[in-house]
């Protein structure tokens, strides 16, 4: 697929970013499908994330999980967690649960596009083919983003847009076979 959700952004320079719970090009695990929408044995539970490498001059990170495959015109965001601190450079598997209990304090959490400030895992349509999740860390030139913590995900892309130093992916992905 073609559809590359960083296309229109400047370029910017990569660094590493690796998760105990998947690797850049394989399936999400069981527990990284979503429950909330009905996937068997889905669990809504974040990936671990480990980064390093990011620029000289990162004062903040953030974190995105961004389908650009769903079935609609603006994509489907199922994370977005801004302003973790410059020091931290790890969150672990489920980071991303209902009160964001693994994530640095600081950190908050946006609303998804399901409007809850928590991570929801894959459900790509029965049928529907394979989508892909682009796991992002944004290094970010500013200690604080400044979003309103009920802003949309795109708002914090937007927000993101001439703050973002480097950013590193994970893409993983998703199919559920047509019954």
């Amino acid at each position: 697929m073609t559809n590359d959700p960083f296309a229109r952004l400047p370029e910017v320079p990569s660094f590493t970013v690796t998760s105990t719970d998947i690797e850049d090009g394989q399936r999400f695990a069981p527990a990284q499908h979503s429950g909330a929408f009905g996937v068997p044995g889905g669990e809504d539970v974040s990936p671990q994330l480990s980064w390093s490498g990011a620029p000289e001059g990162t004062k903040s990170y953030a974190i995105t999980v961004y389908d650009p495959d769903a079935p609609t015109q603006s994509g489907f965001w199922h994370w977005a967690v801004a302003d973790i601190p410059a020091d931290v450079t790890s969150v672990p598997s489920g980071a991303g649960d209902d009160t964001g209990s693994g994530l640095p304090k600081g950190a908050i959490q946006l609303p998804n596009d399901a409007r809850a400030a928590r991570f929801i895992g894959a459900a790509p349509p029965a049928g529907h083919g394979e989508h892909r999740y682009f796991i992002t860390v944004h290094a970010l030139d500013v200690p604080k983003i400044e979003v309103p913590a009920d802003a949309a995900a795109a708002f914090l892309g937007f927000t993101m847009f001439s703050h973002t130093l480097a950013r590193a992916t994970i893409v993983a992905t998703a199919e559920i076979p047509a019954s």
